[in-house]
Parts: C-alpha cells; sequence; structure tokens
C-alpha cells in the first residue's frame, strides 16, 4: 500500500547506478521489487552499501513504499535502512536474470543459481502445484496415503535394471517401483491408497526423457478394473490442468505457456488398432507381440494430437501382475497413458487369483520362490483390485513443453550425473 512501511529481503537482482540515482531490483520466491535511492538525499553510508553490493548478495531492506507505474509490479521502495546479509562472489557461474544464456549442464551444475532464474523458479512452483493438485483428487476419492520400502530384497518384475546396494550382510536393492507393496496393502482393507515418492531404474538411457531416479504417483484401488482407474487417472490429470491453470498465472506466464486443459474422457485405443494405423501410414511394420517402439509411438502421437490410452496390450508384453482376459488371455486388462510425445502412466487390472498369478511369474521365467512375500497375501483373501503409475516429472514436462526432462527436476540424477 502507498506510504506503507515494509522489510523486505532477497538477492540483488540487478543495480543501476545513474549517477543521481540507484536502483537495487530485489528478488524473492514472489517476484521483483524496486528498491530507488536518490543518492543526493539518501545517507551516505546507505548509498555506497547499495553502490558496493554485488549482484546475487542477499540483502535486508527496510523502507516506505511509493506507487511508482514503471516500477516492477507499479510499487518501489524508498529505503531508510539496506543491510548486506550475506555477499555473493564475483563472477557468478551463470547469469540469474536471464539475459544470458547457459548450457543445461551449466546450469545444473550451478543448480542452486539456476533456480533463481525466474523460469526455473516457475517450473517448481507449478510442479509443486500438480502435486496438490493429485492429491487432493486422491483425498476427494476416499485414498489414503501411504510410503512403501526403497530398499528391497527383489526386483519388483524381474531383470536387471537394478541398483544393488550393500545391506549390512547381505545385498539388497533400490525399488524399482512401489508396486509389489501397494498390492500386498489391497489384502489389508485399506482398499485405496496412493503414493508420492522416489523409484530408480538402472537402465542406462541417455534421452531427453528418461532419468535414473524419478518422482512416481502410484494408485492401487480394491474392487476396481482397469476401466475404474483408467477414469482416475484421466481426471487426475485434467484436474492438475485446470488447478496450475487457476492458481499459477503469473509462472505460466513467465514460461510463455498458454496452457491447453485436456478434455475427458481421453481416446482409447488398442494394441491391435495402434498397429493398424500404423501399417496404414507406410510406418515399419511391427510384428503383433512386439512393444511399440519410439517410431511408432511419435507417429500415433502426432496422428492422435491429444492424450490418449493405449490399451489391451499383449499379454506376453506386460508384467506377470497384469489381468489377463479371462476369453482371450492372450490380450491383459494393461493400459498406457500417451501423451503426443510421450507415455506418462502405465498400469492394469491386476491378477488377483493366486494360482494364476503363480502361472503368470513361471511364464515369465521367473521363480515365484523368489516373491514369496509378495504372493502370501494372495493366499488369505486378495481382492480384486487395479492401480496405476504415473511419472510426475513427464507430466510436468508435457504440461508446459520442457525440452528435456531434467528441466522438470530439481537435481536429476542420470548415468553420468550425481551430483549436485
Amino acid at each position: 500500500m502507498d506510504g506503507s512501511e515494509v522489510t523486505l529481503a532477497g538477492h540483488v537482482h540487478e543495480i543501476r547506478d545513474l549517477g543521481g540515482i540507484c536502483f537495487l531490483v530485489l528478488r524473492d520466491r514472489e517476484g521483483l521489487a524496486q528498491v530507488t535511492v536518490l543518492t543526493k538525499r539518501a545517507d551516505r553510508k546507505l548509498v555506497e552499501t547499495v553502490r558496493g553490493v554485488s549482484r546475487e548478495s542477499v540483502v535486508l531492506v527496510r523502507g516506505r513504499v511509493k506507487a511508482e507505474p514503471k516500477a516492477p509490479n507499479g510499487f518501489e521502495i524508498l529505503p531508510e535502512a539496506v543491510e548486506v546479509l550475506s555477499r555473493a562472489d564475483s563472477p557468478l557461474p551463470l547469469d540469474p536474470t536471464g539475459k544470458v544464456g547457459a548450457e543445461l549442464d551449466t546450469r545444473l551444475d550451478a543448480r542452486f543459481l539456476d533456480l533463481r532464474r525466474p523460469a526455473s523458479m516457475a517450473v517448481f512452483k507449478i510442479e509443486s502445484a500438480v502435486m496438490r493438485s493429485l492429491r487432493n483428487t486422491f483425498y476427494e476419492n476416499g485414498f489414503i496415503e501411504v510410503c512403501t520400502p526403497k530398499i528391497v530384497a527383489t526386483a519388483t518384475e524381474g531383470g536387471t535394471a537394478l541398483f544393488p546396494i550393500s545391506y549390512f550382510e547381505r545385498e539388497a536393492f533400490l525399488n524399482q517401483s512401489p508396486q509389489l507393496y501397494k498390492q500386498i496393502l489391497m489384502a489389508t482393507g485399506l482398499d485405496r491408497v496412493f503414493e508420492i515418492g522416489p523409484i530408480f531404474r538402472a537402465e542406462e538411457h541417455d534421452t531427453r526423457r528418461h532419468l535414473n531416479e524419478a518422482i512416481s504417483v502410484d494408485v492401487e484401488v480394491s474392487y476396481a478394473d482397469h476401466e475404474d482407474v483408467m477414469s482416475l487417472l484421466e481426471n487426475a490429470v485434467s484436474s492438475a490442468y485446470r488447478y496450475v491453470s487457476e492458481i499459477c498465472e503469473k509462472e505460466l506466464q513467465i514460461l510463455g505457456v498458454d496452457l491447453d486443459i485436456p478434455k475427458t474422457p481421453f481416446r482409447r485405443i488398442t494394441y491391435t488398432e495402434a498397429l493398424e494405423m500404423a501399417s496404414e501410414s507406410g510406418r515399419k511394420s511391427m510384428e503383433w507381440g512386439d512393444d511399440i517402439d519410439t517410431e511408432t509411438e511419435h507417429y500415433l502421437g502426432s496422428l492422435i494430437g491429444e492424450h490418449y490410452f493405449l490399451t489391451d496390450w499383449p499379454s506376453s508384453v506386460k508384467p506377470y501382475y497384469t489381468q489377463p482376459y479371462e476369453d482371450k488371455p492372450e490380450i491383459c486388462k494393461g493400459f498406457d497413458l500417451m501423451h503426443p510425445s510421450m507415455e506418462l502412466a502405465s498400469g492394469a487390472q491386476r491378477v488377483h487369483d493366486y494360482e494364476l498369478l503363480i502361472s503368470r511369474i513361471k511364464e515369465k521365467g521367473l521363480n515365484p520362490e523368489s516373491f514369496e512375500f509378495y504372493l502370501k497375501p494372495f493366499r488369505y483373501g486378495m481382492p480384486p483390485h487395479a492401480g496405476w503409475g504415473l511419472g510426475l516429472a513427464r507430466l510436468v514436462q508435457t504440461m508446459l513443453g520442457l525440452e528435456n526432462i531434467r528441466d522438470a527436476v530439481l537435481f536429476p540424477r542420470d548415468r553420468r550425473r550425481l551430483v549436485p
């Protein structure tokens, strides 16, 4: 309010010394504030402090608000005191104003400074809003938030894409997914659970959409089938878009994003239909039973142009815990949620019959004895259930049109980056 006394603290975004007047632009997580020093009228020590402070130093300013249409947010601060709380070295590893660009690796190496850039800060404020929206959706639908182990004794799905660790006298692994544990919880009577937490995949990818540590949004629902949880997923995604558009207007403006809220229900396309669409276009042919390759995935995305589900996959492609159709066991009740540019989520109705689950594990060439802790609850009353896992960073990346998934992760971990 014009004339009110205020105290602000933040980083020195910019200093402009014009002789008779000196501008110090202060930045905090909410934006910029202009501190205007009339050098001939102000206290000499205050003028020296402002002129001598380095960019990105942390300062505290006490002063009076004055309306000024040309200043950021339409006001300026006429300071009575300026205190340097922490002085920044020069030169800076990168320019937080964004006027001088920097390569992604340079930005990630100095992530603490990169996050002072308004564009970088905007991404993570939006990501926070996405998580809040997802949690709101789950709580409104009667879910309970849970936390499952990240150190496990065996792989979720078999295979070698695991990070082994030393666990006292035994070997253990970082968990690939909370899949087995959230299914176990369905035997407890919790019925509806969700988790937002890290997963680890020791895959040697080096792409703009893969990481070795990621945040996964997982749900599991008792007495539900694949259609039930697909409906939950599309509504959760659409609601997240809507929530961001409502409360992150400033951040979207900083990023230059005009958010288009996806309409529900999302289109459903079966695996077989997807192969036929690709074949009709003259694309490279794929055999039925192959996983859909990246080239075909991109083609389908460009053709469909909106979020869609890929459904009714071959049972041989999906994990052992995916429920086959009773009348066509070669096809299963698994699905992927697709953005035109990439896969966002994967889910299914699960096998809840003990004998069928044993059979499916063996079909995948795995040993049921390795999954005894997981299988035991299925012998003592396991309700039908379904669920999915959604990649948080991929959701944010596609929502904001980010070129690289690392821009949607505070401190990304890939095969080459372990610090900061």
